[in-house]
């Protein structure tokens, strides 16, 4: 077993001990890592705080040993986070984010499991071609809608546009930049007229690696913002949006093989 500490997650295999886990929970946020540790998993061992790319690692109530993890923002980030989980021996990864709804029936608070992205990003360009699938696991993705089904969560499967940047990439002109390049115009209404979701910011790059680097990935995401009324994310329904997010990813992570 390799002794080698990875230079941006901070822990190698030997880390891991004589048992290592076989699955991440990965969020974005630090924040939504150590929560998840905290109060969902048990015998809870820190392992890095590197970069702020928090993990830890511990066991859920049926006995099996996971990881909750940070990938930080963005498709870059999480790029070179899933890379060095592969390197330790991670198999399975369920990434637990926020995404802002597309759709009119998608309501702040619920959820959005992705079955697959349109993939507009430029980390996942470096891993396969434009036109490589970037498609989640199927059997994760069950796990998922079999948790928010039991757990009774409002949830909705389909595809999420992914993409690189949070203000231009999703059509957002309240911000520091309120001109939009010609291509972006209208590109949300496009989008919803493809049947598409939500957007966010990872998942396309984690499903294209995924495919390439053989390992099984699925993506939920708390709904935080309802584009089709404003740009604002609704911070009173934020935190009951993430947590429906976090309960489904663990209980599927308990069920699934």
């Amino acid at each position: 077993m390799s002794s080698q500490r990875f230079y941006h997650i901070g822990f190698g295999q030997e880390d891991l001990g004589a048992s290592p886990p076989a699955m991440a929970l990965l969020s974005g946020d630090p924040q939504r890592a150590y929560f998840i540790a905290q109060n969902y998993l048990q015998d809870v061992c820190l392992l890095s705080e590197n970069r702020g790319l928090n993990s830890y690692v511990g066991y859920l109530p049926n006995g099996r040993r996971i990881l909750s993890t940070t990938s930080g923002m963005g498709a870059p980030s999480l790029s070179i986070v899933v890379n060095e989980l592969i390197q330790v021996g991670i198999q399975q990864i369920i990434r637990i984010g926020t995404c802002g709804s597309i759709q009119p029936h998608i309501a702040v608070g619920s959820i959005v499991i992705s079955s697959a992205a349109l993939c507009r990003q430029g980390a996942a360009n470096d891993i396969a071609p434009v036109e490589y699938p970037a498609a989640a696991d199927p059997f994760l993705t069950v796990a998922l809608v079999k948790a928010a089904r039991e757990l009774e969560v409002e949830h909705y499967l389909g595809i999420t546009a992914s993409v690189d940047t949070f203000y231009e990439g999703q059509e957002r002109t309240d911000s520091a930049n309120p001109y939009l390049m010609r291509s972006l115009h209208g590109i949300t209404e496009e989008y919803r007229h493809l049947n598409i979701l939500n957007y966010e910011m990872e998942c396309g790059t984690l499903f294209k690696m995924a495919g390439v680097y053989k390992f099984a990935a699925a993506a939920v995401c708390g709904v935080v913002a309802q584009r089709t009324i404003a740009e604002n994310i609704i911070l009173p329904k934020k935190d009951i949006a993430i947590q429906n997010a976090i309960a489904t990813a663990v209980n599927a992570a308990a069920i699934v093989d």
